[in-house]
């Protein structure tokens, strides 16, 4: 496990000395979770530490598309105003496949008050973290991120394929868990790793998942806000590795038909800052009643917080019956079917796992939204439902079964809003619809297979 050293701004230039900087990428996430910002001259940076950005660059949709009227503009100004941008220079890190020496460091979004912009990614992580901090709580979590190796494509009407190997063939059959699959990509893979060690990301184990080209990157547990970054960096680089390799890396959620869904599944658990002891945990290394609550608050606002969790059309592809994806909102202990599971661990370790969370969600927003779900259950003593023993994937759906149901659900979801900001569920709800529109502009193969001369 890397551990990075801090670096404060007065350490910011000898850093960048050391590595002989030439240029430094100025990264802002946005709701989609895409970099944006600028590229400045290492000199320019030093000068000038702020930028500026229109506010509506980090609230746009996944199409560039943006409301043209509606409660949007009641969070944003329709007079395209500017943020103000402030880096962190605790996540200065090198890009490790340009050509000149680059670093890469996140901002954060501030108003002209010097107050955080609400409905920044970023932001509402910073604003939920901060609520466990005032109940002297500190949050850790562990991602599990999916994602799918496909041939390279370049025409979005042809459907997606695995790619060739090393072997000179494709995958055609599931390999989960195959170190000879893994070994396919090796070149691939190395160059992932290189670049991760370069840019000091804690990245753990890497297996083969189950579907054809399907792989999964564990992360080593750590405070939220530092993890979302490193899965924001970790996307950009297994992108850039995988075009170095002729192929595509996706991160959609239900890629290619008939082949499992990709999720990011995020074990999340709270320790108390004053004894350091484990809040899951009693003394006596019995599940405590903040363990209880917590699983139950997810139960109560999972449903709610599906629009977060699944964020596009094609994310509700993923989540169907006997596909290992939840279906419903029963935890069990050591059991993969259900949608809030705990693994077995001892006491110090005691953790619950959200298996609902889709590759496709913008880190930063999900685990805000993750962990708001526990807050409010530990604050709310909501209780769980009984364990499920058995396979839940023979029970009722308890999800919402499209991005248009999830947003009526969070919507109407006042605690959700309140921890989250309700400047930031307008903000996400209205580009979602957007969204949403766009993709009921497109006549599918589907409707005309079936449609076009049936009916």
């Amino acid at each position: 496990m890397v551990v990075r050293q801090e670096i404060t701004f007065s350490e910011l230039e000898q850093w960048f000395r050391e590595h002989r900087v030439t240029e430094v990428e100025c990264l802002v996430p946005d709701l989609t979770g895409v970099a944006r910002g600028k590229i400045l001259p290492r000199e320019k940076f030093t000068e000038d530490r702020g930028m500026r950005l229109p506010e509506a660059v980090v609230a746009m949709g996944v199409t560039g598309e943006f409301p043209e009227e509606g409660p949007y503009y009641d969070v944003i100004s329709p007079n395209d105003m500017d943020m103000h941008l402030r880096a962190d220079p605790s996540t200065v890190r090198l890009v490790p496949w340009a050509v000149d020496p680059t670093a890469q460091i996140i901002h954060d979004c501030f108003d002209r008050d010097g107050k955080l912009v609400p409905f920044a990614p970023r932001s509402v992580l910073r604003r939920v973290c901060d609520l466990f901090a005032a109940e002297g709580w500190d949050p850790v979590v562990a991602p599990e991120l999916e994602f799918y190796l496909v041939a390279r494509n370049t025409d979005p009407d042809v459907p997606l394929k695995p790619p060739v190997g090393r072997s000179g063939r494709a995958e055609t059959s599931r390999q989960a868990y195959s170190i000879d699959a893994v070994n396919e990509f090796d070149p691939l893979f190395e160059d992932v790793y290189d670049y991760c060690e370069k840019m000091e990301l804690n990245v753990d184990t890497l297996i083969h998942e189950i579907g054809a080209g399907q792989m999964e990157i564990n992360f080593f547990h750590a405070h939220p806000l530092g993890l979302a970054d490193e899965v924001f960096f970790f996307k950009r680089t297994v992108r850039e590795a995988a075009l170095r390799h002729d192929m595509f890396a996706t991160f959609m959620a239900k890629p290619i038909a008939g082949e499992p869904g990709s999720a990011m599944h995020v074990h999340q658990s709270v320790i108390n800052k004053a004894t350091g002891r484990n809040l899951f945990s009693n003394e006596d290394g019995s599940p405590s009643q903040e363990f209880y609550w917590y699983i139950g608050g997810l139960q109560r606002y999972i449903p709610a917080a599906m629009a977060l969790f699944a964020p596009y059309v094609n994310s509700y592809r993923r989540l169907a019956r006997f596909t290992a994806a939840p279906i419903n909102i029963q935890w069990g202990i050591d059991n993969r079917t259900v949608g809030i599971r705990s693994p077995v661990a001892p006491p110090t370790a005691r953790r619950v796992e959200n298996r609902v969370i889709g590759a496709d969600a913008n880190p930063y927003v999900a685990l805000a939204a993750t962990l708001a779900c526990g807050y409010l259950g530990i604050k709310n003593r909501i209780e769980p439902t009984p364990e499920c023993k058995g396979d839940a994937y023979l029970g009722d759906y308890q999800l919402p079964r499209s991005l248009g149901e999830a947003l009526a659900l969070l919507r109407a979801e006042t605690d959700l809003a309140a921890v989250l900001g309700e400047s930031f569920v307008t903000v996400y709800s209205e580009i979602k619809e957007i969204e949403y529109a766009e993709f009921m502009k497109v006549i599918s193969p589907w409707e005309r297979e079936h449609l076009l001369l049936h009916v």
